[in-house]
């Protein structure tokens, strides 16, 4: 399957949302302890996919039980209000709603933090083929999925740093990541920010990827592992032994004498992936470069993403202090 063919099928599979439940349990499934997390559709769950398929999880006594999120309200207010045991979110997420910035309203007050890093984001500004720079989009419409959401505040920096004032440019919302290259296809706007594997796919149609995220910060905490305190405190075993067992199937991932095998369990999960795209995926997402190796957070990284929010954050406030999201507690229990 060429590259362009698989387009429209990525689109359908990072779209799709529902429950995952992953290969078949071991013949001592029943003692499994149940854990449900919710998660971004797509490739960022090579992870937990590898988990599953090599047995980290059941080793470690888990049985997960995933949910693909349409959006990040349903997932967070979902996790705040107690229907998901865990989230694979961005770290902006858990900060926005800790600091009453949050894009929805929950029904109770948010007590979450952030338990273990995962990846750097993988954001970068796209722009239609006829914009070559970032200056260049001086005059144009870009494209957001909400203003309150961190990756927009990401956008929104790249553009001033390349002397871009807000009145140079227009912003509209347009959707999830889907939604927003389904518009950039059709050159409703002019650029917007893209997460890997769609930026792969834009340069193989002839757009440009203006600028890569972690090239211009060196440092930035995009997806990490969430949960409540108060479901942590008493479930403080079955979290370590997640954890235990992430970092297993990360250690799995990142050894190049298991590309192939890991390939393979990229394109079982995601069965029409051609393995052109596949490798490519491998190439970007796989540890050292991809996912954090071991799973450890950034803590320059969540400094960079607190920066952009108290900038652009709304109510604005200064937030500083990356401890008071991320409790090294479990992760540290987990890796002694």
């Amino acid at each position: 399957m060429t590259l362009k063919r698989t387009i429209p099928w990525l689109l359908t599979i990072v779209a799709s949302a529902g429950i995952y439940l992953g290969a078949a349990a071991p013949s001592g499934a029943q003692n499994l302890k149940q854990i449900s997390i919710i998660v971004f559709p797509g490739g960022f769950n090579w992870p937990i996919w590898v988990g599953e398929d090599k047995g980290y999880f059941a080793n470690h006594g888990i049985k997960l039980q995933v949910t693909n999120t349409p959006n990040s309200v349903f997932q967070l207010t979902g996790l705040i209000e107690g229907r998901f045991d865990l989230a694979m979110t961005a770290i902006d997420n858990v900060i926005a709603y800790m600091d009453g910035q949050g894009e929805a309203k929950v029904s109770k007050t948010p007590d979450i933090f952030t338990f273990m890093g995962g990846d750097n984001g993988f954001l970068s500004l796209v722009s239609v083929p006829e914009v070559k720079k970032v200056s260049g989009l001086k005059g144009k419409t870009v494209s957001v999925d909400a203003l309150t959401t961190g990756y927009a505040f990401v956008l929104l920096d790249l553009l001033e740093r390349a002397g871009l004032q807000p009145d140079d440019y227009k912003v509209v919302k347009a959707g999830g990541v889907l939604q927003r290259w389904k518009e950039l296809q059709e050159k409703k706007q002019a650029a917007t920010m893209l997460i890997t594997p769609f930026d792969i796919l834009a340069q193989a149609k002839g757009f440009n990827v203006l600028e890569r995220a972690i090239d211009v910060y060196g440092h930035y905490q995009g997806l990490v592992g969430a949960t409540r305190r108060d479901w942590a405190k008493n479930n403080k075993e079955t979290l370590v032994n997640f954890i235990r067992a992430y970092i297993e199937a990360l250690d799995w991932l990142a050894d190049p004498a298991n590309k192939d095998a890991a390939i393979a369990i990229l394109r079982k999960h995601l069965p029409q992936m051609s393995a052109q795209l596949a490798a490519k995926s491998y190439e970007v997402l796989a540890p050292p470069r991809g996912f954090t190796p071991k799973a450890k957070i950034d803590l320059e990284g969540v400094r960079t993403v607190l920066k952009l929010r108290s900038k652009y954050g709304k109510p604005q406030k200064e937030l500083t202090d990356p401890m008071k999201y991320y409790d090294p507690t479990y992760y540290e229990a987990a890796t002694k």
